[in-house]
């Protein structure tokens, strides 16, 4: 029903556009126009091109449609692997919920970056509670964005690692669509539909996408352990002529999303691993995530002038989740599922209810329906002026008031295993195992000026955070909330975060840049706790040389006050709670090249060589202990967990106007589970691997494309993690065929 209103919807507004007319451009404003489309196109953007990206004064990466087409990749972990300076360790195969990590961030649930949609913090609560339980459907995004270093810093709150843009389906310049369909192994199926078009003051577009899969993993006894998502976008804009005297549009974007996924945190003890990787316990069969997505921007657009425009959106993101998922066993002590994993040798009961082959106990099973909802919303502006002919110079400033909260009223039901069936056994109240809402206010501004001396490029720029964090528990003995054991609690902080980058170019090929600027983070709810800070560098080249163009970057980033977060996801309690990790330094090489082999041989055939290395060294300056089971206690010289040390991203093209064939390889070398010094030992480590994924394309026609898909080209088998509990595996041998009409 949902696809039929939506398709009505679509053409509804694609006949009303029918009524007007493509505008003939008159010569003498031609290229203005043309200009001013450009922006009306890239819209809500950080970079908007390569070019804008190779010429920042810090590091930036622009994924163009182009890239992201060669490999169709619907997990964003695979597509980030190609950027140097991005950490990530996997957790359910499929990119679900990434854990993403920029220069050596904190990367558990992608908490401590800027993830963005069109320009809009996309974090089911940016301030209050930034874990990535919700993200953005990658398959539907046509370009993605990566900004680090100095080049983020209009972008907060984090300021440490950067920022990632994803920019959705656009509205075209003129009528256009696109349908493709796919499947594969594991019963994995995607589709999507987009349609659009531009008229002389009206333009729309709408996209549906879903995909879906039965999922790699056995479930003990039989079971779906995959996901279904569906993605449903449309926007809408108004526009003035483009040769008005002050040119103004408004552009409506809508989004809904809604996921099932038998997803778990229960993974596998070593020996369980070693034997067979892909299995699920009987204990988790349960385990889903139910979801559900909303999202709503309107964003005007005024040109005052050649040299002055102003953008402002109000956006409202809206997310609800009930995670129902296996939390411990109770056989007289509850114990974590995370302990029982770790140390199968001391919970051995605990550990044969988990396989469920014999009957248990009443109660013996906890599994925890995660029920929060999320509001997300607030109004942006950012004005830019250009001025200056021999000093060419740009002043951006912009204002953000932002709120969030996350709404948590969660409980635990009771299960036993009876003939090999989980049968539940109590109900649990609701409310009773958290009942408590956290929110955040926040005012920010900054401002961002550029000057341009012949080849060089200055960008000194402020950034000014106010942030109100409030958590209102009222307990879980109080489900309908009326305030008998109400508690409140109030953090508030105050900040500027300065920062300056430089780029001299001394050729057209040949160019250093380098800056120096503030990271920061936000802390919890906890009166009087200290915000994430660090002062970060860095200093790189970008060259383009005989063919070869690229870039190396060195970094360094020196915390003040690093902070810690108590997620179950990382095998703690959940509750969120930030603790002071004291004083970290985190250095690397970023390094990156691009070559196309028959640069001078052929003018028919590409054969584009891309080869990515990040280098990332961490270190604690502070010991401290810690109840969050990754940390632990820490010392003096011990490394950050869930970092690698090194990584290498290698690419092969074969490219002709019909066809072309795509190779990608990378390694991840091994990285500790908990923080640590030396040799890691065995039960604190994931495994270095190499994986090759194999992509290829032919164009029947400037219409039709058939193209096929490979993940893990070798079946590899490897870890990924060993978080939220026990040992998880990477997907393994995937193949999918697909088929696609563009117009």
């Amino acid at each position: 029903m949902k696809i039929l209103s939506f398709t009505a919807t679509t053409l509804l507004f694609y006949i009303t556009g029918l009524a007007q007319t493509n505008p003939q451009q008159k010569d003498s404003i031609k290229q203005q126009t043309e200009q001013l489309k450009e922006v009306i196109v890239t819209g809500n953007v950080l970079l908007g091109s390569k070019f804008e990206a190779q010429n920042k004064t810090g590091s930036a990466t622009y994924i163009s449609k182009e890239d992201l087409k060669k490999f169709s990749f619907t997990n964003i972990n695979r597509i980030l692997r190609t950027v140097p300076g991005i950490n990530i360790y996997e957790e359910d195969g499929f990119g679900l919920r990434p854990n993403i990590s920029l220069r050596g961030t904190s990367p558990e649930r992608s908490a401590k970056i800027n993830l963005m949609e069109d320009g809009v913090l996309i974090a089911p609560a940016p301030y209050s509670a930034p874990a990535a339980y919700y993200f953005p459907t990658i398959g539907r995004m046509e370009a993605i964005e990566v900004l680090k270093g100095s080049s983020q810093i209009q972008y907060g709150p984090n300021t440490t690692g950067g920022a990632i843009n994803m920019i959705s389906s656009r509205i075209p310049e003129k009528f256009s669509g696109k349908a493709s369909i796919a499947a594969g192994n594991y019963d994995s199926r995607n589709t999507q539909l987009v349609l659009g078009n531009s008229f002389k003051n009206f333009g729309f577009m709408t996209d549906y996408y879903n995909y879906s899969s039965d999922g790699f993993k056995d479930l003990d006894g039989g079971g779906n352990t995959g996901f279904d998502k569906t993605d449903y976008l449309a926007k809408f804009r108004v526009n003035t002529d483009l040769d008005a005297k002050i040119y103004q549009s408004l552009l409506f974007k809508i989004q809904y999303s809604e996921e099932e996924a038998n997803e778990t945190y229960l993974g596998l003890t070593d020996a369980d691993f070693e034997e067979s990787p892909f299995r699920r316990y009987r204990a988790s069969s349960e385990d889903v995530m139910n979801a559900e997505h909303q999202q709503y921007q309107l964003t005007h657009f005024i040109r005052l002038s050649p040299s002055l425009d102003i953008r402002t959106t109000g956006y409202l993101n809206r997310f609800k989740r009930n995670w129902y998922k296996l939390d411990d066993v109770n056989l007289g002590e509850r114990v974590s599922i995370n302990n029982i994993l770790s140390s199968p040798e001391n919970f051995p009961s605990e550990y044969q209810t988990l396989l469920g082959n014999e009957d248990t106990q009443t109660n013996a099973l906890g599994i925890k329906a995660n029920n929060r909802a999320y509001t997300s919303n607030g109004i942006q502006s950012v004005a830019t002026l250009n001025w200056g002919n021999r000093w060419v110079q740009r002043l951006e400033a912009g204002i953000r008031y932002h709120e969030d909260d996350e709404d948590r009223f969660q409980w635990v039901d009771r299960y036993a295993f009876q003939n090999q069936e989980l049968i539940q056994t109590t109900v649990g109240k609701k409310g009773t195992d958290a009942n408590r809402i956290s929110s955040a206010k926040a005012l920010a501004a900054h401002l961002l000026y550029t000057v341009k001396i012949e080849s060089l490029t200055l960008t000194p720029g402020l950034r000014y955070e106010n942030i109100t964090l409030t958590r209102t528990d009222y307990g879980t003995d109080d489900p309908s909330r009326t305030g008998q054991d109400l508690s409140i609690r109030e953090n508030e902080v105050d900040v500027w975060i300065p920062g300056i980058g430089v780029n001299y170019r001394f050729s057209n090929n040949i160019s250093i840049f380098g800056g120096v600027h503030k990271g920061f983070s936000p802390p919890s709810n906890t009166p009087g706790q200290n915000p994430e800070e660090s002062i970060n560098y860095e200093l790189g080249s970008r060259f383009s040389v005989k063919g070869f163009n690229g870039e190396i970057v060195g970094f360094y980033n020196d915390y003040q006050n690093l902070l810690g977060s108590d997620l179950a996801a990382t095998g703690g309690t959940g509750s969120l709670d930030q603790f002071n990790a004291g004083e970290v330094r985190v250095s690397g090489i970023e390094f990156l090249l691009n070559y196309n082999l028959l640069y001078k041989q052929s003018s028919r055939f590409k054969l584009p060589l891309s080869v990515s290395y990040t280098l990332t060294d961490t270190e604690f300056l502070t010991s401290f202990d810690s109840n969050e089971d990754i940390y632990g206690i820490v010392t003096v010289g011990d490394e950050i967990p869930y970092i690698a040390k090194n990584q290498l991203n290698a690419s092969l093209g074969f490219q002709h106007s019909k066809f072309e064939v795509n190779l990608n390889s990378r390694y991840t070398s091994a990285f500790r589970t908990k923080a640590g010094a030396g040799t890691i030992p065995e039960n604190f480590k994931v495994d270095s691997n190499f994986i090759v994924d194999l992509s290829a394309r032919y164009f029947i026609d400037a219409n039709f494309t058939l193209s096929s898909n490979i993940i893990n080209l070798f079946n590899t088998t490897y870890a990924v993690s060993r978080v939220p509990a026990g040992l998880r595996p990477g997907h393994p041998f995937g193949i999918n065929f697909s088929v696609a009409y563009g117009f």
